[in-house]
């Protein structure tokens, strides 16, 4: 089986991500609403405007839907160090 990563720049493209995601699972808005104990219509809202997501709901959105979140340096880039006691 072969990993396939998806660059993510915009909320937009977050939002079209998830969209597809769902559709090939074959879930409805409603269904996958209520395994994440909202309604369709806030699911609708998720997938238009996913900026209003919180990093709880992205991350129950990606296990439903069998998505890993993973973030990286852009190619080229080296992340910056960040020290643990900036957390």
């Amino acid at each position: 089986m072969t990993t396939r990563t998806q660059p993510i720049v915009t909320a937009a493209q977050l939002g079209t991500l998830l969209h597809g995601a769902r559709k090939s699972r074959k879930l409805t808005q409603a269904q996958l609403a209520a395994r994440l104990g909202l309604s369709q219509t806030r699911m609708s809202d998720l997938e238009r405007t996913p900026g209003t997501l919180s990093v709880d709901q992205l991350l129950a959105l990606c296990g439903q839907l069998g998505l890993q979140l993973s973030l990286q340096a852009p190619e080229g880039k080296t992340a910056p160090r960040i020290a643990r006691t900036e957390w």
